[in-house]
């Protein structure tokens, strides 16, 4: 009796470890081709996404769907748009706990090495702020931007780009309070995103479950732009 029971035991914990160890491989596999979880760390995109608001992101976009004017966009910093980013290492136990979290999508520990931004401009545009009605232009034509807030102006400072192929314009819904693409022009990559440093496109806010919500790119701001 005192074998079978631990027989029990033991099978019980192989399969436990088994179910486990799937969950883990299927996890890293969704988070390595397919979704990832971030977290907000600031108020650049207010009030479309809140500070500590989770994001999903498509890791499909752009390799094989192509981005669009209007997404929001996860990157990695195309060279000092983030300043000083805190390395120090973390204790061991900290470091794996992160890890084997993230693998699950429950923390996403290097949300802060990541920018979140909408995007203006894809390859080929020329954008440009303000027309005489105070509107951004792109390729000659005025947008009218309900993402932003109320009142505010598109952007308190003038730019004149064209878009390299293969790179992005993007901006922040919270004009007034975002390092974007205005403020990067004299760094590496004069302030636009290659497609190479895109992680994804974000597409829904999962938590808070109050703020569950899917995120809109505006295809009809856009949509008489050539």
């Amino acid at each position: 009796m005192r074998r079978f029971r631990k027989n029990i035991f033991v099978s019980f914990l192989i399969d436990l470890a088994v179910v486990v160890g799937v969950a883990l491989v299927l996890s890293l596999l969704i988070k390595t081709f397919l979704l990832r979880s971030f977290f907000i760390p600031s108020g650049s995109m207010l009030e479309t996404l809140q500070i500590d608001d989770r994001i999903m992101v498509n890791e499909l976009v752009p390799d094989v769907i192509p981005l669009q004017r209007g997404d929001v966009v996860v990157f990695k910093d195309p060279g000092g748009w983030l300043g000083v980013v805190d390395s120090t290492p973390k204790p061991f136990l900290v470091e794996a706990g992160d890890w084997f979290l993230s693998a699950f999508g429950i923390t996403a520990p290097d949300s802060a090495q990541h920018l979140v931004k909408r995007v203006i401009g894809v390859g080929g545009d020329h954008v440009k702020c303000c027309d005489a009605d105070g509107k951004i232009t792109i390729n000659g034509k005025a947008i009218t931007e309900p993402y932003i807030a109320k009142g505010a102006k598109p952007s308190s400072i003038e730019f004149d780009v064209k878009v390299p192929e293969g790179s992005y314009w993007v901006m922040g819904d919270n004009r007034y309070d975002s390092a974007d693409s205005r403020y990067n022009q004299g760094k590496p990559g004069n302030g636009f995103v290659p497609i190479d440093n895109v992680v994804g496109r974000a597409f829904v806010v999962s938590w808070p479950l109050e703020r569950w919500s899917w995120l809109d790119n505006y295809p009809e701001v856009f949509a008489n732009v050539d």
